[in-house]
């Protein structure tokens, strides 16, 4: 694998949240890797981005080999498509990359509603993606509480914490990616097992969203923290 430390891949990049990460990423000057099952997709989803950050380094590949070119591969994708997209990008993986799971198993997956979580056997949807990734691959938990309407628009600051669990060095690097986004704040969630917490906050929110009527996504903030740039 050639030298990728710059390098962010986006499976599942065609949808909402999945492509205004990759508009904040490629707005940040980033090389952004759009994947998908079907390339032409994610192609297209390049070439909109591209459309709207001038200068963008961003290209649309298949998820196996957007994954081949990524120091980080961010899995953007509904918790139904979770097993088998980390199944199928498995033999793309390689020792020393990082793979983040923003993924909630919210009970949509089995047309129930969104305000609701389901059971995971291994607890949480980053730790089902972990019990699926080679040995040597990180997997953190990060983005999913972040608004998919306030990522895309980029004239405005995101305004939201993102709460990253994980082991401590893919850790810190997760949560160096939230400051390439204006108004993202990281907080250090500690261990993977913590991602059961912050997964089940997703299904809280929507049902926010819903009874204050804001379409825009309501985002969270933690108080009281300490500002560990000073």
């Amino acid at each position: 694998m050639t030298d990728t430390n710059d390098s962010i891949a986006i499976l599942g990049g065609t949808g909402d949240q999945g492509l205004g990460l990759a508009l904040r990423f490629a707005k940040a000057g980033r090389d952004v890797r759009i994947g998908s099952r079907v390339p032409e997709r994610a192609e297209t989803a390049a070439r909109e981005v591209a459309e709207a950050v001038s200068g963008a380094r961003v290209s649309g590949f298949g998820n196996s080999e957007a994954t081949q070119g990524a120091a980080i591969v961010i899995l953007s994708v509904p918790f139904e498509h979770t097993a088998s997209t980390t199944k199928a990008i498995k033999e793309a993986l390689r020792p020393g990359q990082i793979v983040v799971s923003m993924g909630v198993p919210l009970a949509t997956a089995i047309g129930d509603g969104a305000v609701r979580t389901l059971g995971v056997w291994q607890g949480s949807c980053a730790e089902l993606v972990a019990s699926l990734t080679p040995q040597g691959v990180d997997v953190v938990s990060a983005f999913q509480n972040v608004s998919a309407h306030r990522l895309r628009d980029l004239e405005h600051p995101v305004e939201c914490d993102v709460v990253v669990s994980g082991a401590p060095a893919p850790r810190k690097a997760v949560m160096e990616l939230c400051g390439l986004v204006e108004g993202l704040r990281a907080v250090d969630g500690g261990p993977l097992a913590n991602a059961r917490i912050v997964e089940s906050i997703t299904a809280l929110l929507i049902g926010l969203n819903i009874r204050y009527r804001v379409p825009e996504g309501i985002g969270l903030r933690l108080t009281g923290l300490p500002d560990r740039s000073a």
